[in-house]
C-alpha cells in the first residue's frame, strides 16, 4: 500500500485440520509480542509489479484485509469493507461460536485465535480491521502499525488517555492510512452543520448539549461471585488480553436486577443482554469498556468537534447515579469547559446518558419532543437541533450558505481512498485521538466525582489523582503475565501518568 504521508492519519500459513483455527503450537512465544486479544481479516492481491510498482495501490487493485474481532459489529463492518472491494483473506477471533457467521461468509480466509500470530504470519496483508473490545484496541493497533499496516479501529480509539496518545504517536511514525469508526463529520449532514454555524446561522455558540439513550447493556454492577466453566469454543485468557485476570462468568440469572435496570428497550430485547462480560456487555465494566459515554460519545461529539473547532477542554466535571468500583453508572451528566478558539467564544459542552436529556427547549413546536439521542446547539440568536434550526418555521426562512466543504462518503470509502493515496480519512487517528480523549476525560470526571482542571500538554489533572483512588490498575503485559503496566505502552518516565489516567 502507498504510505499516506499527509498524516491524518509473505508467506500464508496453511490451514490446520482443526477447522482452520491456528493455535499456539507454531513455536511463537506469547512473550515475543505485545499483549492483547483479537482477530484479523486479510486480502490477497495481484502481484504489484504487474500493477504499477511496489509503492502504489492502483484504484483497480483489491486491498487484502485482515480482520481482528470478527463477531458482532466486526461481521457487519467487514461486510462494509467488502463493499469497498476489499478481499478478506484472514480472520482472528477468540470465540469460534460468536465468529461463526464470519467464518461461514468468508470460508477462504485463514483463521487464527491470537492476533500476534496472525500479524507474524500474514506479512502480505495490506490492511487491518480491529473490532475487539475497548481494552485491547491499543495493543492490537500499535502492533499492526509497527508492522506498517493501515488500520481501521472501532470507536473509541482506546480505553485510556495514555493509550490514546501512544496510538497517535505510532500512527504518525507509520505514516499509513488510519480510520476510526465514529459517525462521520464529512458527509452532507456534518458539512452542512459546519457551514451553518460558521455562517452565523444561530449566532455565537456558547453551549452545546449532547445526549444518548445508552447504555443498552448492564451498568452499575458489582462483580458476580464464583466462576463458570469456560466454553470450549472460547479462549477466556486471550479475550482478557492486557486486562487483569478474573474468573469467567457466563450469564446473569433470569430476572436479575442488573438486567431489569437496562434503560434501553432495544438493549433489553437483545439475546446477548444476559451475558456478564462477553459477548457485547464488556462495555459495562471499567476493565474492558468505557461505558455509555465511551461507546456513543465519539459518535455524537464528532460533528460538534468539527463545527465548533474544539481542541482540548480545560476542565471537566460530572454528576451521576452511584458509581460502582468496577462499573460505570446507570446514568450520568458530564460538563466540559473549552477555551475560546479563534473568533469562537468559550464553550460549555454537556453530555447526558441513561435516559437523561437536556431541558426541552421552548422553541420546539407543541407535541414535538427531543429525540432519544442528539445534539442541541445554543446560539445567541437561535438554537439548532442536530442539523436544523428550531422551530421549523425559522429554518424555512433561513437561506443556506454556499456548499464550501467537500462532501465525502463516510467511514469505509474514506479509509480505502486514503489507502489508495487520496486525502486522509476524516476520522484518521490524528483526529480520532483528541476526539476519544474528550470522552475519556468525561469518564475520569465520572469516576472521581470531582471538578478537574486538565493540562493537556503535561497530561496532568488539578487536583492530582492520588494513588489508591481507583486509577491505579495492574495490567498484564507481554505474554499476559501480571505486570503493573502494559509492556510497550509506557516507559519509566510514563509510569506516574499511567497510574493516574489508565482506568
Amino acid at each position: 500500500m502507498k504510505k499516506n504521508t499527509n498524516r491524518a492519519g509473505k508467506h500464508h500459513c496453511q490451514l490446520p485440520d482443526n477447522g482452520g483455527i491456528l493455535n499456539n503450537k507454531s513455536g511463537i512465544s506469547r512473550r515475543d509480542f505485545l499483549g492483547g486479544t483479537a482477530a484479523i481479516t486479510a486480502f490477497t492481491i495481484v502481484p504489484r509489479h504487474v500493477l504499477g510498482g511496489p509503492a502504489h495501490t492502483p484504484p483497480s487493485e483489491k486491498v487484502t484485509l485482515a480482520g481482528i474481532g470478527v463477531g458482532g459489529v466486526g461481521h457487519r463492518q467487514l461486510q462494509s469493507c467488502q463493499e469497498q472491494k476489499a478481499q478478506i483473506v484472514a480472520m482472528c477471533d477468540v470465540d469460534d461460536e460468536y465468529a461463526a457467521r464470519s467464518y461461514q461468509k468468508w470460508p477462504q480466509a485463514r483463521r487464527y485465535r491470537d492476533y500476534r500470530e496472525m500479524l507474524e504470519s500474514e506479512t502480505d496483508i495490506d490492511a487491518v480491521y480491529i473490532g475487539t473490545p475497548d481494552h485491547s484496541h491499543a495493543v492490537i493497533t500499535i502492533a499492526a502499525l509497527k508492522k506498517g499496516k493501515p488500520v481501521c479501529c472501532t470507536k473509541p480509539l482506546t480505553r485510556t488517555i495514555y493509550e490514546c496518545r501512544r496510538v497517535v504517536e505510532e500512527a504518525q511514525k507509520a505514516e499509513v492510512a488510519t480510520q476510526m469508526t465514529a459517525s462521520p463529520n464529512s458527509t452532507d449532514d456534518g458539512c452542512r452543520t459546519c457551514e451553518m454555524i460558521w455562517d452565523g446561522a444561530i449566532g455565537e455558540v456558547r453551549e452545546v448539549h449532547i445526549w444518548s439513550n445508552r447504555p443498552a447493556w448492564p451498568q452499575g454492577m458489582i462483580r458476580p461471585e464464583g466462576s463458570d466453566p469456560v466454553p470450549k469454543t472460547f479462549d477466556w485468557e486471550l479475550w482478557l488480553g492486557p486486562a487483569p485476570m478474573r474468573p469467567f462468568k457466563d450469564k446473569w440469572a433470569p430476572g436479575h436486577l442488573v438486567l431489569e435496570q437496562v434503560n434501553s428497550r432495544w438493549g433489553r430485547g437483545r439475546s446477548l443482554a444476559a451475558a456478564v462480560y462477553h459477548p457485547w456487555n464488556f462495555r459495562g465494566w471499567w476493565d474492558f469498556g468505557t461505558g455509555a459515554l465511551g461507546d456513543m460519545g465519539c459518535h455524537y461529539f464528532n460533528i460538534p468537534k468539527r463545527a465548533l473547532k474544539l481542541g482540548h477542554p480545560v476542565s471537566i466535571s460530572a454528576t451521576s447515579t452511584r458509581v460502582m468500583p468496577e462499573s460505570p453508572p446507570l446514568a450520568s451528566v458530564v460538563t466540559w469547559e473549552f477555551p475560546a478558539r479563534g473568533d469562537m467564544p468559550p464553550l460549555k459542552a454537556v453530555w447526558y446518558d441513561g435516559g437523561l436529556k437536556p431541558p426541552r427547549p421552548s422553541e420546539l413546536e407543541p407535541g414535538r419532543n427531543l429525540p432519544d439521542g442528539g445534539v442541541l446547539y445554543i446560539g445567541s440568536k437561535a438554537k439548532m437541533l442536530n442539523t436544523r434550526i428550531i422551530p421549523e418555521e425559522k429554518m424555512k426562512t433561513y437561506k443556506l450558505p454556499p456548499r464550501t466543504l467537500k462532501r465525502r462518503e463516510g467511514t469505509w470509502p474514506e479509509w480505502f481512498e486514503a489507502m489508495r493515496g487520496d486525502q486522509p480519512a476524516a476520522c484518521n487517528f490524528e483526529w480520532a485521538g483528541p476526539l476519544t480523549e474528550i470522552v475519556l476525560l468525561g469518564n475520569v470526571a465520572i469516576r472521581t466525582g470531582k471538578h478537574l482542571k486538565w493540562d493537556a500538554d503535561k497530561m496532568r489533572f488539578t487536583p492530582p489523582l492520588r494513588q489508591g483512588s481507583g486509577f491505579t490498575q495492574p495490567l498484564r503485559g507481554a505474554g499476559f503475565t501480571n505486570r503493573t503496566v502494559p509492556a510497550g505502552l509506557c516507559n519509566s518516565e510514563d509510569r506516574t501518568v499511567i497510574e493516574r489516567i489508565s482506568s
